[in-house]
């Protein structure tokens, strides 16, 4: 018989223009570099590389392999990572972590590489990741809410334009696969034809 597993995120997941200043706490961001070797269909296999001490502005012309070759030794943590089909704000993950020499090496040699800079905010109860993308992503800001359990009744704050939980285009591996830059003006197309849409089957949105 097979053992359970919790190998589940839960996440809601917005589009926003920036990160407001009350937001930033003026620490530094955390600079991640990762390239994907599956981007399919909405399953994707990630190896990922995280930093604390290096602050970059995600311009649209950074160029994520040169900026691992110049910063690789300060990068002091990395995983490789599995993820299935995201349904209503629920996604297989199984993420085990690896030596950042061995990412580096993954990285360089393949798959296609995502450059971005997190920010950890706290907003009402939830802590939330806000990611600021760089290289053919820029100028692509996405506000995550992720819990243990689902993400219900939510606090959502007023610089989240726009839901983007189920667009899998919006998910990294998607970003990976056709970067924002290719599509962003059909996008804000449909954002002023449609308006800003919130899910309503995850309990009460709740916006300040």
């Amino acid at each position: 018989m097979s053992e359970p597993t919790d190998d589940f995120e839960y996440e809601r997941r917005f589009f926003c223009r920036e990160l407001p200043a009350e937001y930033d706490d003026g620490d530094a961001p955390t600079l991640i570099i990762q390239s994907y070797y599956v981007y399919t269909d909405n399953y994707a296999l990630r190896v990922r590389l995280l930093s604390r001490t290096i602050h970059i502005d995600m311009t649209p012309d950074l160029d994520p392999a040169a900026i691992l070759n110049q910063y690789r030794e300060r990068f002091t943590e990395a995983f490789v990572t599995v993820k299935g089909p995201s349904v209503g704000g629920t996604r297989y993950e199984v993420e085990r972590e690896i030596d950042t020499r061995i990412a580096a090496e993954l990285v360089k040699r393949g798959g296609a590489v995502v450059i971005k800079n997190r920010y950890s905010v706290w907003i009402a109860e939830d802590g939330w990741s806000v990611d600021v993308f760089g290289g053919p992503n820029a100028p692509l800001v996405v506000a995550e809410a992720e819990r243990a359990t689902p993400v219900t009744n939510l606090t959502i704050p007023k610089f989240c334009i726009t839901e983007i939980t189920d667009q899998p285009r919006f998910n990294n591996d998607g970003l990976a696969g056709r970067p924002f830059s290719e599509w962003a003006k059909d996008f804000e197309r449909e954002l002023a034809a449609e308006g800003p849409r919130f899910q309503q089957y995850f309990g009460k949105n709740r916006m300040v």
